[in-house]
């Protein structure tokens, strides 16, 4: 798997080539600045970029307009923006109209490499991976439909956009499968979206919805 990496601290840069390279990525480019990382995207045509919110030229969110640069330009590539701290908008921005292909971590999440790595092969492969925390931010952003869910539903709700199955949702809260389910076709009725056996059509659902 091709990609392209954006980080301007030299040492994560470096670090996170590294890390990639010994998991059997090939990166292809390695820059330190959002334009770069467009330019380099658009003519090495990666199949993942993975960056940072926060870059050059203006030390703002060029990485991430970078980001929504490239997935409006290329919607093959796989894009994962890292950032230090959580942002409801960003992710809301970054997902846009197009819920595939696309992640949101927080860069601690890097120290758990095999999970890390997992999470960029599902977005290469035109998943969505938001963290937890991402997740927690954007549902905080909804005033309709969510708040009327029980405790219960909105943790659930959290999970499924997560992409968690119906049965790692069920050991992750200590409850039967079956009661997943429930909640999941009760979660789904009172925000007026249909049920769908497949869950990876399931998170692109409840991402629609967390972002529309």
């Amino acid at each position: 798997m091709r990609v392209v990496i954006g980080e301007d601290e030299a040492l994560l840069r470096e670090g996170l080539s590294l890390l990639l390279r010994r998991e059997g990525f090939e990166v292809v480019a390695a820059v330190g600045d959002a334009p770069t990382v467009v330019d380099q995207t658009l003519r090495l045509a990666p199949d993942l970029v993975l960056t940072d919110i926060r870059m050059p030229p203006d030390g703002a969110d060029d990485g991430l307009q970078a980001a929504i640069r490239i997935r409006a330009a290329r919607p093959g590539v796989g894009v994962v923006v890292l950032s230090q701290h959580v942002h409801g908008q960003y992710a809301v921005e970054l997902l846009g109209a197009r819920p595939r292909g696309v992640g949101y971590l927080l860069k601690q999440r890097v120290a758990d490499v095999g999970n890390f790595v997992r999470e960029l092969r599902r977005v290469a492969a035109g998943d969505v991976a938001l963290d937890p925390e991402v997740v927690t931010a954007m549902l905080a952003r909804r005033d309709d439909g969510v708040e009327r869910l029980s405790a219960r539903r909105r943790e659930v709700l959290g999970l499924v956009a997560e992409g968690r199955s119906n049965a790692a949702i069920a050991r992750r809260l200590g409850i039967t499968e079956k009661a997943v389910v429930a909640h999941v076709s009760g979660i789904y009725e009172a925000l007026g979206l249909s049920d769908d056996a497949d869950d990876h059509r399931r998170v692109l659902a409840v991402v629609r919805y967390l972002t529309r």
